[in-house]
Parts: structure tokens; sequence; C-alpha cells
């Protein structure tokens, strides 16, 4: 049984862990607004983009001399994976998510015997693949040092994914992030973005625009910046995720500091009424024995 002096101790403990985890949800609660507004905001523009690549695909009238973004090498053996995670940890099951869905696609690639390779953004997902897929993982991107989800660090990690697909190192890029939808729930994505994979919302498209110069050249600039624009959208939807997330997770952590605290407390109530009623039966069995 624990003395009094160790409850004491184990209370204080509980109680400063406790003003921690509250402070951290309530600057995550801060952090969230802004991430999540950002996250709206760039959400229209991505798709909107996609819409506009929708458009001009249908234009070509060379299509086997397309864009090898759009149209792919014509292959499908060698599949590189974008894992999207964050840096820093105590967000709940934010990053363990992402890993999973990401874990169930490599399984799938696995089975249909395609060969893979796997690039991490942020050091919580490669920690997790590292284990299981160390050497599957080519590159660990880490953004650290950015408090913010930027298009530059998206565009450095676009560059990248261009960069090996002209060099012929894979032949299909799937990304992975979690999409924000409220404090309380994030669904893990997964999106093909190389070669361009418009879904069926988009399919359904009648929009209709006329392009200068024709469809060739404006693809070959736009698809580059496409790629980088649907990563910086994959940030903004992680940031905010995270922070919803993180948010949830000091929120359940400081309601179970203080269940926790109720509890010592009891405990040291108990343990104390105990000592004082030994303390006096033991000095009523002195005084008579006297």
């Amino acid at each position: 049984m624990a003395s009094l002096d160790d409850l004491k101790k184990r209370i204080s403990s509980v109680k400063s862990t406790q003003k921690i985890t509250k402070a951290m949800k309530m600057v995550a609660a801060a952090k969230l607004r802004r991430a999540q507004e950002s996250a709206e905001r760039g959400r229209p523009y991505s798709q909107k983009m996609n819409n506009i690549i929708l458009n001009l695909s249908r234009g070509i009238s060379d299509k086997e001399n397309a864009p090898k973004l759009l149209a792919g090498t014509g292959e499908d053996k060698v599949h590189l994976c974008v894992v999207i995670t964050a840096d820093r940890g105590l967000c709940g099951g934010f990053n363990s998510n992402i890993i999973r869905k990401a874990k169930s696609y490599f399984q799938k690639l696995s089975d249909s015997g395609k060969e893979l390779k796997i690039i991490t953004v942020g050091s919580k997902g490669h920690d997790q693949l590292k284990r299981a897929y160390k050497d599957n993982i080519i590159e660990n991107i880490s953004f650290k040092e950015s408090k913010n989800a930027n298009y530059f660090d998206a565009d450095k990690v676009g560059k990248i994914l261009i960069q090996k697909f002209e060099q012929k190192e894979f032949d299909v890029c799937t990304i992975f992030y979690n999409q924000f939808k409220n404090v309380i729930t994030q669904i893990p994505q997964e999106q093909q973005i190389i070669p361009l994979k418009i879904n069926e919302e988009e399919k359904s498209s009648d929009e209709n625009y006329e392009f200068e110069p024709d469809e060739d050249e404006i693809l070959g600039n736009l698809l580059p910046k496409n790629i980088s624009t649907q990563i910086f959208k994959a940030m903004l939807e992680n940031s905010a995720s995270e922070q919803g997330s993180r948010m949830s997770a000091m929120d359940n952590a400081t309601r179970n500091a203080g269940e926790m605290v109720d509890k010592l407390t009891i405990q040291y109530n108990r343990s104390r009424q105990a000592a004082i009623t030994k303390e006096l039966i033991e000095i009523i069995s002195g005084a008579e024995s006297l």
C-alpha cells in the first residue's frame, strides 16, 4: 500500500500533467481554427484545377503523345507511395490512421506482385513504417522547422516526385493523408496523382473552356503545378486534422487526469483516516495498560 507521502506526490504529479494537457488543448484549439479555414479554402482550388486539366485532356487529339504525367508510362509495375504524417506526436490516432490506410494499400500491391517504393513526409510516419518497410523507404522528408503548412514545402515534394518520374523510377504515385471533417472525425485518404486520376464527381463536370495556346503546351506547364497543388491540399487537410485530433486527445487526457486526481484524493483521505485511527487505538491501548 502506498504511503501518504507517495500519494501526495502522485496527486501533485497528475495535477501538473493536467495543467499541461489543458494548455495543449487550448493551443490546439487556437491553431485548429486557422488550419480549418486554410483547408476549406484549398479544396475548391485543387478541385477546379483538376476540372481544367480534365477539359484540357479531352481536347488532346493525339492521345499517344499526351504528357506522361497525364497518360502515364504505360506500365503499372512500380508504385511510389507518399505517406504524409505529422512531425509531432500527442495527437491521438491521427498518424496511426494514415499508416493503417497506407499499410492496407501496401498489402494489396504486394498481393498483386507490384514493386513498392515509399517516401515519408513527416518523422512520425517514418518512425512507424521503418520497422516493417525499411527496405522500401527511399526517402524521408521532414518540415519540423516550418510552423504552418505552406506551398513552398509542398512544391519541394512535388519537384522530387517529378524528377523521380522523369528518371523512370516509378510508374504510379499515390499520396496518403487525413481529410479533415470535424474535431472528432478525420478520414484517411489515398489519392493517385501520377498519372492523374480524376474521380467520378470531376468526370461528370460539364464545364467547358476555350484555351490558348494549344492543350499540350498548357498541360506541360499545368500538370507539374497540379502535383504540388494536390500535395499542398493534402498538407492543409493534414494540418487541420492533426490539430483537431490533438485537441480531442488532450481534452480526453485532461478529463482522465481529473478523474485520477479524484480517485487518488479519496485514497489519500482513506489512508490518512486509517493512519489517524491506528494512532488513536495505540494511544488508548497504551493508556489502558497503565
